[in-house]
């Protein structure tokens, strides 16, 4: 460029410059800017924000927020999301200007965050252009469609006689160690290939232990269609107590763009040891088992939030597993029962099951669901209508059995009968089954096909069965799934498929010594 162009278009820059400053008006905005006056393991107390309004952002030295919890009027109890220990009094706290938000949209599939929002899987940063609040009212009940579409769990003691549909809130409770987030990782990964969203929230858990579960999705590929929320058992009790709600509003996102999601709850023990925690630390009043009085409030429009959209509104649903941890069998405690009260349901998961080998530990008589059939297949119905009848009595029976009665032909046959179902709703974790396996198992089971069989043998004369119901043909298992009765044809199809797998069974091996 010549030298005299060069010149003029500097001259032209500078007066645009000098123009533009000439015309800036500087705007004075107030900042509100307070006082730590106290530190405390997850929360602070702090003064000097008049305006600051309930659960808006707070920011503190080192871009550490907080909550602003308690608004008195001579100080602010502030719940800490980061690392407190380096904060101290007399630091200074800025307000955020909102409530506390979360991104959303489809680049948090694969990904696993913390419940601000930050990945933790060590990849690319979160790019999306929407966040949500974490706290969001839940859907007016005119907004609302009857829960009627099934949502399998591949496990076939649930599909049958505890089923959960989409949109339901279903309790999973049980002693530690009894298999219950095994049931809800293999409900995640049986919505694999049926455009179910699945949100995973790991509420004050083991590091090593959420490991373990990202890896075993990941192996199962359920991870591509999965979110995963961490609060971690050392992070502060603010996180595990704001993770079920990011959770929700992640899942909220999905379910109003017309998808069905899922939401795993893991699990609200923790979540409500953590609230109790905070709300001791800021003198707030105790009340049954040192559990503030909202207690009941927190879950409430946590769970309320789940629902199931009407058609004008996308269609969309939540279903919610959440996860709840009883202390030496006792669901009648303050947490078991407020949690009882407000889902659809509860799946009870027994240690004297667990420990007998029964797995699932599904106690079937403490077990129920409040939606029940109308949230089944018509096949399912069909076949599963009579089975926890059947169970139930066989249950009662082989309990008075035990006290030596001498027993009638027809009281030892439902007993033998009832061992059968036992050993058939028996399953392995990380192993759902589809539905046209499911039903073909049960069809023969309510058939007497099974009733021959040795109880050593079921597990082989089952595994028969699986593989004779993958002759079902092509659009009678896609029927399956449908609320299309099962005709008598069909059934009478399926059930001589099943008598042929029992009947093929090799002879059992003569044990017996040559004498």
């Amino acid at each position: 460029m010549p030298i005299e162009r060069l010149e003029t278009v500097l001259d032209q820059t500078f007066s645009r410059i000098r123009e533009a400053t000439e015309a800036f008006v500087p705007q004075l905005e107030p900042r509100e800017v307070g006082r730590i006056l106290s530190v405390a393991p997850g929360i602070a107390k702090v003064s000097g924000l008049p305006g600051v309004g309930f659960e808006e952002v707070l920011i503190f030295p080192g871009g550490i927020k907080g909550i602003a919890f308690n608004i008195d009027e001579d100080e602010i109890g502030v719940v800490l999301l980061g690392d407190y220990w380096n904060l101290q009094a007399g630091d200074p706290v800025e307000r955020g200007g909102h409530v506390v938000d979360i991104p959303v949209g489809e680049a948090l599939l694969g990904r696993t965050i913390d419940p601000t929002g930050r990945p933790l899987d060590g990849l690319a940063p979160l790019l999306t252009g929407t966040r949500l609040p974490l706290e969001r009212p839940a859907a007016a009940i005119m907004d609302r469609a009857p829960v009627t579409v099934p949502l399998q769990t591949g496990i076939k003691v649930i599909d049958a006689l505890i089923p959960v549909g989409r949109g339901q809130r279903e309790l999973i409770l049980g002693d530690r160690q009894t298999g219950k987030t095994t049931i809800a990782l293999d409900t995640i990964i049986n919505q694999r290939d049926k455009n179910v969203i699945c949100v995973y929230c790991a509420i004050g858990q083991r590091a090593s232990g959420v490991a373990k579960i990202i890896d075993t999705l990941r192996e199962k590929g359920a991870l591509p269609y999965t979110v995963v929320i961490i609060s971690e058992g050392n992070n502060p009790p603010g996180l595990a107590y704001i993770a079920p709600y990011a959770a929700t509003s992640i899942a909220e996102y999905f379910m109003e763009q017309g998808h069905d999601v899922l939401v795993v709850y893991d699990d609200l023990t923790q979540h409500a040891q953590a609230y109790r925690e905070i709300s001791l630390l800021l003198r707030r009043p105790p009340g049954r088992e040192a559990f503030p009085g909202d207690i009941f409030y927190i879950h409430s429009r946590l769970l309320e939030r789940s629902t199931h959209l009407r058609p004008e509104l996308g269609g969309g649903s939540l279903t919610a597993l959440p996860i709840i941890e009883t202390a030496a069998q006792d669901i009648s405690a303050y947490i078991p029962t407020n949690l009882i009260s407000i889902t659809d349901g509860q799946i009870y998961l027994s240690p004297s099951l667990f420990e007998l080998g029964v797995l699932p530990a599904v106690d079937v008589s403490k077990s129920v669901s409040r939606v029940g059939g109308k949230a089944q297949s018509a096949a399912y119905r069909a076949v599963a209508g009579d089975l926890k009848l059947a169970y139930a009595q066989f249950e009662e029976l082989e309990t008075f059995a035990r006290f030596g009665a001498r027993l009638d032909e027809a009281t030892r046959q439902l007993i033998e009968h009832g061992r059968r179902i036992r050993a058939c709703l028996m399953q392995q974790e990380s192993s759902p089954l589809p539905v046209s396996v499911q039903i073909t198992v049960l069809l023969a089971l309510t058939a007497g096909l099974f009733d021959p069989v040795p109880l050593a043998r079921m597990g082989e004369a089952e595994q028969a069965v699986w593989a004779a119901a993958a002759n079902i043909p092509a659009e009678l298992t896609a029927s399956l799934e449908t609320t299309e009765k099962l005709s008598d044809a069909h059934r009478a199809l399926i059930t001589e498929l099943a008598r042929q797998a029992v009947a093929g069974l090799p002879p059992e091996p003569d044990t017996k010594a040559p004498s």
